[in-house]
């Protein structure tokens, strides 16, 4: 008798073993593509806002101020978003458990595009008064609740899924959506500084980022929805327990491993606004030096932090992460010590504050996420790494360079040192109490 072509087996059968062939067949790699377009198209929409508030919307929104006042409200309004990032992460957690997955990041990121293009077409001050700062004010709100709401959980499956010695490189390939996003939204303000005048970008020229933010959304919404929507992704997420928890319950229960894993990361986002946000804020306002050409160096900076961060998964895989972050979180409180000096020096100290500062942002950020987030249980893990990062946000970046820039314009440079010492002495404590209980456990 021929065998037959095809095999003939129960429809059951054949459905439930595709299944599971299909759920071993899911690759590192793969899950490595969401985190990335992920990150880097939040990270382009979040630096687009960072770089208006230095260069634009002192003068759109604050004319009534000086210069510096109008950058510290600025700054201000840029804190807001995350001070609801947390909030934003509750709610939608709520949203995914009553709906769905896809439901819950389909609105997170339509919240996050209608947001983006509603800055593109605000009205200024000159036009609607103090009406304009409250607008500005609200859909800052906005961006930060979608930016909560926007957690997929890719990256803690990428942890889950990556091999036992690669946990570091697998770890690290979703913190490389920094740099890019960066490098791309200083590159877009780098452009109509250089092709537009200052009457022009002022008027119209600075709202063209804020459209080719909301387009970016729009390709990043699809191509992650293809990803998490898929039945592979969704039993995968299902089977490592990746679903939302009650965050009165984690608060409750896991209070301990929520402060732990913000304060491990303390260093790196201590540093983060430190040498993207300040120096750019510093320059614009006691320099003389060309802001496009200030951005250039920037830029050259976001690509020594790229290989930076390519470097820490090999670092970390070879030496731990905790050796790594401890590492870096020394050299980075050394560091501190030069950045007055630097930043208050001469055009070239100021660029070796801003390549140095990159480098070793690049080399902690990127085994910064989910730092301690393994000390969660399963039925944690999901919520407790989206809080975790939500509070080293809020705790190291959100006020940083509302704090420095005026602490620094008032009383001096020395203030960064302080800033950037408190960050990193916060991640060597978190790390130590961190080994403390994992050797009683």
């Amino acid at each position: 008798m021929t065998t037959p072509a095809f095999p003939i087996n129960n429809g059951a059968l054949a459905s439930n073993s595709h299944s599971k062939k299909d759920i071993h067949e899911i690759s590192p790699n793969e899950i490595a593509i969401g985190v990335i377009i992920g990150r880097a198209s939040e990270n382009f929409d979040f630096f687009v806002y960072a770089i208006a508030s230095v260069l634009v919307f002192p003068s759109v929104f604050f004319p009534f101020e000086s210069n510096l006042n109008g950058m510290l409200y600025a700054f201000a309004i840029f804190a807001i978003a995350f001070v609801a990032r947390p909030i934003g992460t509750v709610a939608f957690m709520a949203i995914q458990e009553r709906y769905s997955r896809e439901t819950k990041l389909t609105a997170a990121l339509f919240l996050l595009g209608l947001c983006t293009a509603g800055i593109a077409f605000l009205p200024t001050y000159d036009h609607i008064g103090v009406a304009a700062i409250v607008l500005l004010a609200v859909l800052r709100t906005g961006q930060g609740i979608a930016l909560g709401g926007s957690w997929d959980g890719l990256p803690s499956l990428l942890a889950l899924n990556a091999p036992e010695d690669k946990r570091g490189w697998y770890g690290m390939l979703g913190q490389l959506g920094a740099p890019i996003g960066f490098a791309l939204a200083a590159g877009v303000f780098c452009y109509l500084l250089k092709d537009l005048s200052n009457k022009d970008f002022l008027e119209w020229g600075w709202r063209y980022p804020f459209y080719v933010a909301f387009a970016i959304n729009v390709v990043a919404l699809f191509a992650r929805l293809r990803m998490v929507s898929t039945q592979e992704y969704s039993e995968q997420l299902d089977k490592n327990e990746l679903e939302p928890a009650n965050a009165i319950s984690i608060i409750k229960n896991q209070k301990y491993n929520l402060i732990i894993g913000a304060l491990a990361a303390l260093a790196s986002y201590a540093l983060f606004h430190l040498v993207t946000v300040f120096p750019l804020s510093w320059v614009a306002l006691y320099s003389t030096r060309s802001l496009s050409d200030f951005l250039m160096v920037q830029i050259f900076g976001a690509g020594l932090a790229f290989i930076g961060t390519l470097c820490s998964g090999w670092i970390a895989d070879r030496f731990g992460r905790r050796v790594t972050l401890g590492s870096l979180a020394i050299l980075i409180a050394i560091f501190s010590e030069f950045a007055p000096y630097l930043m208050g020096g001469e055009a070239y100290k100021q660029n070796i504050f801003t390549l140095v500062g990159f480098t070793l942002l690049g080399l902690s950020y990127g085994q910064a996420a989910g730092a301690v987030t393994a000390n969660f249980p399963p039925k944690y893990r999901y919520t407790g790494a989206a809080l975790t990062s939500d509070l080293a946000w809020l705790l190291g970046a959100a006020f940083a360079p509302l704090i420095v820039l005026g602490l620094s314009a008032e009383l001096g440079l020395s203030y960064v040192s302080v800033y950037l010492l408190s960050g990193a002495l916060g991640t060597l404590a978190a790390l130590s109490v961190n080994r403390t209980l994992e050797a009683k456990n």
